[in-house]
């Protein structure tokens, strides 16, 4: 019975980093979220939730394998998967190395329920007054014009996802190809590209710190998720480009503030 429960658990949670990751409402935070509201939390659940992020990043693998592709046939210097790559782990620098001095403290200090519904309420209106602002700017249609000041300062604002969990890694690296230029479709694709060698080197490092000896249950249950998060993240993604060739990103924004809002609510009741 315990097996059967941890499996639900484990698509449960599949699901909301499938659907969260990509899209600009912080997939750490629904996972916190939901996490302390089924009762998934613990050491086997912060790798858990670690293990299923390369699910959702082999989405990503998948949808954009031409484009990935190309850009490695490219790899000599002056060559554009050049150019591009070498951005990309530029723009990784600066929230691996915040990550790597600070996460045990913001772990410790801010992976709670109240940091996550304050994270989300300010994101979405830092979304909404960005977007109005600088969404009329648009310079760059092509992540393939991102240059490397760009990649630094996108890079430099995707450190505070790593500073404040339920900021949201994409709300925050969006924000920031806004403010540089990058139209909507542009800033959303940097951000998927941004996001692996963020997240690969980030699950690898967790990884090969973690002690854990696992069970067939917890083995069956990280294979769950990570199927799970691959299957509806692919899915996630694709509606999303679809979404943003029409429409603006003030839904995500108002559905970040009333989400921080009830939390808030819930937390000031004690009832979280």
């Amino acid at each position: 019975m315990e097996s059967l429960i941890l499996i639900f658990k484990s698509v449960i949670l599949g699901i909301v980093e499938g659907f969260t990751e990509f899209l600009p409402i912080s997939s750490t935070g629904h996972m916190i979220i939901v996490g302390h509201f089924i009762n998934f939390e613990g050491e086997f659940a912060k790798l858990f939730e670690i293990v299923i992020q390369l699910g959702a990043i082999l989405a990503i693998v998948v949808l954009f394998r031409e484009k990935i592709f190309d850009s490695l046939k490219s790899l000599k210097p002056g060559g554009s998967g050049f150019k591009l790559w070498s951005s990309l782990m530029l723009a990784f620098l600066p929230a691996g190395i915040i990550g790597l001095l600070l996460h045990k403290k913001v772990a410790e200090y801010l992976m709670v329920p109240v940091s996550v519904a304050a994270a989300l309420l300010v994101g979405g209106i830092w979304m909404i007054y960005a977007e109005n602002k600088y969404r009329n700017n648009e310079k760059i249609n092509s992540i393939d014009y991102v240059g490397y000041k760009e990649a630094f300062i996108i890079g430099c604002f995707q450190c505070i996802s790593i500073l404040w969990p339920g900021f949201s890694r994409s709300a925050s690296t969006i924000i920031g190809g806004w403010i540089v230029g990058l139209s909507s479709i542009a800033a959303a694709e940097y951000s998927f590209f941004l996001a692996i060698p963020t997240m690969i080197i980030a699950t690898a490092y967790e990884l090969l710190k973690s002690a854990l000896t696992l069970n067939i249950n917890e083995i069956i249950s990280l294979i769950t998720g990570f199927i799970v998060s691959f299957i509806v993240a692919l899915v996630v993604v694709a509606k999303f480009i679809d979404f943003l060739k029409t429409k603006p990103m003030k839904s995500f924004a108002v559905y970040r503030i009333l989400v921080g809002i009830i939390l808030l609510t819930l937390a000031f009741f004690r009832i979280i």
